[in-house]
């Protein structure tokens, strides 16, 4: 098979394995019409080796993982079997590694189809098959899509509530739901005061500050102060790069920062996350430059890429946040900055510095906001969040909006 390609089904119980020259971890996931698991029981791995209709056969490390399905066997509702494969050593990618998928019948073992995805460098996890149900009839398709994050990087995508694991060498196992922030912390725990529950705008700039615009040139930004994206009345730019940066902590360890922007719809509705873990959304219309795990060296350490003007018209807001995955908190890091750039010239345009932090492990730095007439503002947050990863900050993401 190629990419893209697919096959009916001749048989109603079929098996998936994925060999290669190194051990693979191989996964299932079960997912809905909306492309997304029911609950986290639909992630089938091999601490969680069965689920209805859906099971995961370990190789032992002499023969590859399997996962085998059997359509019959379904619950109402499943319209999709995901199959997934990541290398089982911390860290390893796919550069190299030629991982081979065979769709065997599961009663017969006779070979159905073989597929091997072409050209993969850096991923850590792959969705190699799928085998899904179209006007009644059930089949299989060569997917080959990579991921930067593992197992967790598509859990994550298909709506598996995931928490960092305790050990990094282990695939990711899906916990309970992760714990959003307390609405209202006591009044004696140093946290930033929660986003208001339905805000009708930003919070208001300091005193005699009002909306600034970028007529005069680069604009330096304090908290909660709002830029409008327009020069002499008319929009500035389409394309524009936002530049999150930092420094590693005060004594000298690592401290892997990741940046990610979350798209909302007029409702505050989460329209989908571009982060390490999914590199390009909305059509590519925001792409991701990669991880920066140390924080090392001069510049920005991780750029997004927004194309304003290929934004579907439904994204209404764009909130840009950095998450703590090595768990440090934000008052270790020496330094923290966002700024906005000119897509094309590169010319800096808003730059926001966080000169004071929060032992948390999230922060929200800035957002942007679509307005009835078209414009684009840009606010700076510096809010912080109790949250590792990028899934965590979409609550209170929404609710800052």
């Amino acid at each position: 098979m190629t990419p893209g390609s697919n096959i009916p089904l001749p048989t109603a119980r079929v098996t998936v394995d994925v060999a290669a020259p190194v051990r693979l971890d191989v996964s299932g996931l079960l997912l809905t019409a909306d492309g997304k698991v029911r609950s986290d029981d639909d992630f089938i791995f091999y601490n969680q080796p069965s689920g209805p209709g859906v099971t995961y056969r370990s190789g032992g490390g002499t023969a590859p993982d399997a996962i085998t399905v059997d359509t019959t066997a379904l619950p109402p509702g499943i319209e999709k079997i995901v199959i997934t494969a990541s290398p089982d050593a911390p860290g390893q990618t796919f550069q190299g590694i030629e991982p081979t998928a065979t769709l065997r019948g599961a009663d017969d073992q006779a070979v159905l189809a073989t597929f091997t995805p072409p050209r993969l460098g850096d991923e850590t996890a792959l969705v190699v098959v799928e085998i899904y149900l179209r006007n009644g009839a059930w089949k299989a398709r060569a997917v080959g899509q990579g991921y930067a994050n593992g197992l967790a990087g598509i859990a994550t995508d298909f709506g598996v509530s995931v928490e960092e694991p305790a050990a990094p060498a282990q695939p990711v196992t899906p916990p309970p739901a992760a714990v959003q922030p307390p609405p209202a912390p006591p009044a004696s725990a140093p946290q930033a005061p929660p986003a208001p529950a339905a805000p009708p705008a930003p919070p208001a700039p300091a005193p005699g500050s009002g909306k600034i615009n970028l007529d005069k040139g680069r604009v330096s930004l304090q908290k909660n102060q709002t830029v409008s994206l327009m020069k002499g009345g008319r929009p500035l730019l389409s394309q524009v790069r936002m530049g999150l940066g930092w420094e590693p902590a005060y004594r000298g360890k690592d401290i892997d920062l990741d940046a990610s922007v979350i798209a909302y719809g007029p409702q505050r509705n989460h329209i989908d996350s571009c982060y390490f873990g999914k590199l390009q959304i909305l059509h590519g219309a925001i792409q991701h430059s990669g991880d920066n795990l140390t924080g090392e060296g001069a510049g920005d350490d991780e750029v997004i890429s927004v194309d304003l003007g290929r934004l579907p018209q439904e994204v209404s807001g764009l909130v840009f946040t950095v998450n703590s995955f090595s768990g440090q908190k934000f008052t270790e890091v020496a330094k923290a900055y966002c700024r906005l750039l000119d897509g094309t010239t590169g010319e800096e345009l808003v730059r926001f510095d966080l000169t004071s932090a929060e032992a948390q492990t999230g922060v929200m730095m800035a957002k942007l906001i679509r307005q009835f007439s078209g414009e684009w503002e840009m606010t700076a947050m510096g809010d912080f969040v109790k949250s590792r990863t990028v899934r965590g900050m979409v609550k209170p993401a929404a609710q800052a909006l």
